[in-house]
């Protein structure tokens, strides 16, 4: 702590992102990476673009992105809003949308950047706990709120909710802005985009970095009401006006030129992790329903924080959260068939 911190940093608590070890040859399941890597699309698309041109800015706007994923989407380009990854989007939107005199709501075990947005904003959040079997149930969030946010599926727990629940949330709350982050919804869910057009209250965002395998390239975007889209973008433009450089527009554009690639790649997912969770079962875990790109498990008798130090002992990293209610699981991104191997096989040794 230093005395030429601003008064306000001294109580901030970050988020803490998953660990990127630099250890090499690890079996690295805890960050919800894809593993079976971008489009070659992408690279040319990136490559075509170091050039001469980097030295000027790239468009602030992305016009060409926000119009490709405007008609993939079948919405409006002035509905599409870009951010450097998803969670600048969030960060914006808790800004532009959930300054109110009534705290926003979002699920007690959730994506844990939401109450560090809350802490860095001055945003009274309220935790909504979730049911005994780790689902949201829509009808607590009928009561007063500044606005509400989780994510479809969610996160850690891998469960997914269907849209006819998000309308009930939706029709709930017509006067406040309700956010459904769908950063995991392409392996195996059905997107709340569909829904913009008919809830003018309704922000979807996504991301590029799980299903479109471009985690390193920092692309996410939300659609939504074009007074909305507005909000985001006086606060982007008052903050940063190029959150996206050249080559994660051209990147970003060529992954939704691929549409083969994309449903492959999510194919492999989604087998992988019903294979992964016969496995466990087998294995004596219990595992959550899921549909993300992760399984959310804990096992019947053995503790989760020595499950994962013993694999961690075996060069095979998996996500432990030291959290009420679920210090018991493990959040075990899908792998390769090798990376999943070697998990079970390590599990099997403990």
């Amino acid at each position: 702590m230093s005395k030429f911190w601003s008064p306000k940093v001294k109580n901030l608590v970050p988020y803490v992102p998953g660990e990127q070890p630099k250890i090499p040859n690890l079996v690295k399941l805890n960050t919800n990476e894809n593993p079976f890597g971008p489009s070659p699309k992408v690279i040319a698309a990136i490559q075509a673009e170091l050039n001469d041109s980097l030295r000027l800015y790239p468009d602030p706007e992305g016009d060409t992105l926000r119009q490709t994923l405007a008609e993939y989407h079948s919405v409006q380009p002035e509905q599409v809003f870009l951010g450097n990854g998803s969670d600048e989007v969030l960060a914006h939107l808790f800004y532009a949308l959930f300054q109110h005199d009534q705290p926003i709501l979002y699920p007690d075990i959730t994506y844990s950047f939401y109450p560090v947005y809350c802490g860095l904003y001055n945003v009274e959040g309220k935790a909504v706990p979730l049911t005994d079997s780790f689902e949201i149930n829509p009808e607590d969030y009928t009561q007063p709120n500044g606005g509400i946010i989780f994510p479809n599926p969610n996160a850690p727990t891998g469960r997914y909710m269907g849209l006819e629940h998000i309308e009930t949330i939706l029709q709930a709350n017509p006067e406040r802005v309700v956010v459904v982050d769908e950063a995991y919804i392409d392996f195996g869910g059905e997107t709340a985009i569909k829904l913009v057009d008919q809830y003018p209250n309704l922000l979807v965002t996504q991301t590029l970095s799980k299903a479109r395998s471009l985690a390193g390239l920092r692309v996410g975007f939300a659609i939504g009401h074009p007074d909305l889209i507005e909000a985001l973008n006086r606060v982007k433009n008052s903050f940063n006006s190029y959150p996206l450089d050249r080559l994660a527009l051209a990147g970003a554009k060529a992954a939704y030129e691929d549409e083969e690639w994309f449903r492959k790649s999510c194919e492999g997912v989604i087998s992988e992790r019903e294979r992964v969770t016969q496995s466990l079962e087998g294995l004596g875990f219990e595992v959550l329903p899921s549909k993300a790109n992760f399984v959310f498990a804990r096992h019947t008798e053995k503790s989760g924080e020595n499950l994962a130090q013993g694999l961690r002992e075996q060069g095979i990293i998996v996500r432990h959260f030291n959290k009420p209610r679920i210090s018991e699981f493990l959040r075990i991104t899908i792998g390769t068939a090798e990376q999943n191997d070697a998990l079970i096989r390590g599990f099997q040794s403990l």
